[in-house]
């Protein structure tokens, strides 16, 4: 596929006047396209894995609006559940049964999760989460990950990934002294680190919070034995064991990646697809935990939208489409043929590349060994890794804009599609050789 000369002139306009109105021009940072350099296409519409700019280019999306877009764009049926869901009224302020209609979808699903409360997005679930993980526990300190990013709540912005970790400022401004000395910091994949920090601080730590997959370090996988180790720290201490599926979540398998494993989380937080697009997050887990959550308990948490109806519909249907015959194997199809085609196609250029994947959710890393953690993640090619993306996004491939975020495609992308993709690639790779 030949290099196209994509004009830009509209998102450049728009790009420029939205930063005297908006700090960075954007709404969340890794939008900004600071990592890769240039201007961010402004996209107005899209179709399937298809998406198009202000000034009428065409992209195949691998971005997927990180993660929810499983479906892929402007699905027919999630469409109609919306359209029937606005009829009725955008937001009451009030109960309504499509919030325990979602509820029974989450429990029925997710291993571990008894009870479930729904609230605005992934980082208000795990702010949530880390609230009630301190009031069941009666205990301050949290234990995170190197390169995990749990959203934007204070107690999570120690060590971040994601665009905290493209800006090179993962320790925010803003964040108190007494916040970040209660949030301790291991390595992941690595139990020495978590064995260290326990036998240090064991007594008052209240949960620790894991992806259970690092997919803001790009995809990575645990090591065999890794999360048993966690669950074992935690039975011997007493903190509560935290999964954080807001990517994984209905993305790797029907119920997440507890499918994949023997080991149950005390809570678990999710996002992204429950809202099929729309702004969503969740927390759930033991029942005896989140009763301790008013009005049933004593720890407080509120949120005028949460349980929008509008999100709850859409996210419904998602999960309906997904509990359908053969909807996972098309994905876990999807995801290799881009996988095993991006690795062969590099080897021809005479580039080592390596791809983290588990089922439709990746990232190819520039390096000649899977990384584990994120000394390995910054280790690798990060200088080819921008020539590559800007290649292919003037191919007409919309990747993520930063060498830390996964790959996220849908049941939309279909070999031919992701043919369209390769051919880009094995041009890049020529380009960039």
């Amino acid at each position: 596929m030949n290099q196209q000369h994509f004009v830009r002139t509209r998102s450049e306009e728009i790009f420029a006047a939205a930063k005297e109105l908006i700090p960075g021009g954007v709404n969340s940072p890794v939008r900004a396209y600071g990592s890769v350099g240039g201007v961010p296409p402004h996209l107005v519409r899209g179709k399937g894995p298809l998406v198009w700019d202000e000034d009428g280019n065409e992209y195949v999306d691998l971005v997927g609006s990180y993660g929810p877009l499983i479906l892929g764009h402007g699905n027919a049926e999630v469409r109609a559940a919306l359209h029937e869901a606005v009829d009725g009224g955008t937001t009451f302020g009030a109960p309504t049964r499509g919030e325990l209609d979602m509820a029974r979808d989450i429990c029925g699903r997710v291993h571990s999760v008894e009870m479930v409360r729904l609230v605005n997005s992934g980082t208000e679930a795990t702010m949530s989460a880390a609230r009630l993980a301190r009031a069941a526990t009666g205990r301050e300190k949290i234990l995170k990950f190197e390169g995990c990013y749990h959203g934007h709540g204070d107690s999570f912005l120690v060590a971040a990934g994601s665009g905290a970790l493209t800006l090179g400022a993962p320790d925010s401004p803003g964040v108190t002294r007494s916040t970040a000395e209660n949030s301790l910091v291991a390595v992941y994949n690595d139990l020495d680190s978590v064995k260290a920090v326990f036998d240090q601080h064991g007594p008052e730590i209240s949960a620790v919070f894991v992806e259970p997959v690092a997919g803001n370090m790009g995809t990575i996988p645990p090591d065999a034995g890794f999360l048993e180790g966690l669950r074992a720290h935690c039975d011997v201490s007493g903190a509560l064991l935290v999964f954080d599926e807001v990517m994984t979540g209905f993305r790797v398998a029907r119920g997440g990646f507890q499918d994949f494993t023997e080991v149950r989380c005390d809570l678990i937080t999710l996002g992204k697809i429950i809202g099929g697009g729309l702004p969503v997050g969740a927390y759930g887990g033991r029942r005896d935990l989140m009763q301790q959550v008013a009005p049933a308990g004593p720890m407080y948490q509120a949120g005028t939208l949460s349980g929008n109806p509008l999100a709850v519909a859409a996210g419904r249907k998602t999960l309906e489409i997904l509990g359908r015959d053969g909807i996972y194997e098309a994905l876990e199809a999807a995801g290799s043929q881009l996988a095993t085609g991006l690795m062969e196609i590099a080897a021809r250029h005479g580039r080592v590349l390596t791809v983290g994947r588990i089922g439709s959710m990746m990232c190819p890393y520039f390096s000649p060994v899977m990384p584990r953690n994120l000394t390995d993640v910054t280790a690798t090619d990060r200088e080819g890794w921008v020539r590559f993306f800007n290649e292919m996004l003037s191919r007409g491939v919309l990747m993520p804009p930063s060498p830390y975020e996964a790959f996220f495609l849908s049941v939309e992308h279909d070999r031919g599609v992701l043919d369209r993709v390769l051919d880009a690639a094995d041009a890049s790779f020529a380009a960039i050789a």
